[in-house]
């Protein structure tokens, strides 16, 4: 049943609006999964996204927004989903410096994270004045001496110039990263945040935190949601989740809180493969971010 007084995230992403906005928000499917260390459908994942969006509607009670006020445009699904990393940047990176000249921010839905590297490309093609904040399990610093994969996306970006002082890593969990990457991270510079130390200071101060230290180093910020941060129970659809991870109140949380940055210009959401859901669980957590985000960018707007 439709309820005019009920309308739904699904149709705002669908172009629904308020006759005035604050401003406005691009929505890009970028489907990658060649470059996956675990075979899976993370290129089935913008389109699992965009129907949950279905059973959520434009309101979020907790920071009075109204999604209406914000007019959303998706491009739908890039044509990358048999493509190799390699071959993925070009495509990904254009559209999202495109989209960033007429939107105030950009959400990629992939796909696996292979995404990341391109999107980082995309919002800046100085990587000295760009910051990458991300949520993930691991640190994505694997050798990329055999190509480009899920597993190394932070690792390229380093060794395409990204400094590593300018990258802050939120989540990661013991038993899931090697010793030989933790030195990568240390002697880059990479500011790490295990997961045991985001629960001892709070998500808030956290994120907080980050997104203050990035601010003064760098002039945009992209930040990548690796949804297999969450907890394994919450997140059954990601490969790499384990159990400890975030609660999906903690990385909605995240998601509003880098929202409202004037900084953050784009996100990522990657790693979900919706055959391996359980009662939709990943996925409804995923579209909650999304709309996280988008609320959090209308209280940036309104200020």
């Amino acid at each position: 049943m439709n309820d005019p007084n009920w309308p739904r995230a699904s149709a705002w992403l669908a172009g629904e609006h308020a006759e005035t906005i604050l401003g406005k928000v691009a929505v890009i499917g970028a489907p990658v999964r060649l470059g996956s260390i675990t075979p899976g459908r993370c290129d089935l994942a913008p389109e699992a996204i965009r129907k949950i969006l279905h059973r959520f509607s434009c309101y979020d009670l907790e920071s009075d927004a109204n999604l209406q006020e914000l007019e959303a445009h998706d491009f739908g699904d890039l044509n990358v989903a048999g493509v190799k990393l390699e071959d993925a940047l070009v495509p990904i990176s254009q559209i999202v410096r495109s989209a960033l000249e007429k939107f105030d921010a950009a959400i990629l839905l992939g796909g696996d994270n292979g995404v990341t590297r391109p999107g980082v490309h995309g919002v800046s093609s100085l990587l000295d004045n760009c910051g990458l904040l991300t949520f993930d399990a691991h640190f994505d610093l694997r050798d990329t001496g055999d190509g480009l994969t899920n597993g190394n996306p932070v690792r390229a970006l380093l060794e395409d110039g990204l400094p590593g002082k300018n990258i802050v890593q939120i989540g990661l969990q013991g038993f899931a990263n090697s010793q030989a990457y933790a030195k990568v991270a240390r002697d880059a510079g990479i500011s790490v945040v295990t997961i045991n130390q985001m629960r001892a200071q709070g998500i808030e101060a956290i994120v907080s935190d980050a997104l203050h230290y990035l601010s003064q180093q760098v002039e945009i910020i992209y930040v990548d949601f690796d949804i297999d941060v969450l907890d394994r129970v919450f997140a059954p659809a990601c490969p790499g989740s384990r159990p400890g991870g975030l609660t999906p109140w903690e990385l909605r949380r995240a998601a509003f809180l880098c929202g409202t940055h004037p900084k953050v210009r784009a996100i990522d959401l990657v790693e979900v493969d919706p055959t391996q859901d359980v009662a939709d669980a990943t996925v409804f957590a995923t579209g909650a971010c999304l709309l996280s985000f988008a609320a959090g960018l209308i209280h940036r707007l309104k200020k």
